[in-house]
């Protein structure tokens, strides 16, 4: 008896499929509204790769679980900017940075996959979690999110606006 081995994938599915999607799968985790920047030294882009640990800085490197085996790393930030809607139109809605550290010229890296995927977790369902991030880097997520989409900034919670804020 030849039984194939069934894999189980994260379904991604998008708002105009949601409807008609049945059974199996039914109910995954939309990441439509979810984009991830970096804050790299005085940088702060967008990079989607991120979504898929394929970011400019991840590429190339081998990740350790060992803060030790990265002495020559720079810190890195990956944020979380999961955006919402209202009646009066989207907004940032939650927030989460994660830490790794980058040593590029050894092509290590250290961070930890299970803490990235939980604050991604945690953006999604509207958590604003920017503890470690220096006032410096603070400001610069927030001019990005402001040079992204004013409106939404206007529009985002005071508790999002606040998380700014030292």
């Amino acid at each position: 008896m030849n039984k194939e081995k069934k894999i189980f994938a994260l379904n991604i599915i998008s708002n105009e499929d949601k409807s008609k999607h049945k059974g199996f799968g039914a109910g995954s985790i939309d990441l439509n509204s979810m984009s991830p920047v970096i804050l790299d030294g005085n940088e702060a882009y967008i990079d989607i790769g991120a979504m898929h640990a394929k970011s400019k800085v991840e590429k190339g490197i081998k990740f350790s679980m060992n803060r030790d085996d990265v002495p020559n790393g720079r810190q890195v930030w990956i944020v979380w900017v999961a955006v919402d809607r209202s009646p009066e139109g989207q907004f940032y809605g939650g927030l989460t940075a994660c830490e790794m550290w980058i040593d590029t010229e050894a092509r290590r890296g250290w961070k930890i996959l299970a803490d990235h995927v939980n604050r991604m977790d945690y953006a999604l369902k509207r958590k604003v979690l920017l503890e470690g991030l220096s006032p410096e880097q603070k400001q610069l997520l927030k001019k990005l999110l402001l040079d992204t989409n004013e409106q939404w900034w206007e529009r985002s919670p005071d508790h999002v606006k606040a998380a700014f804020e030292d």
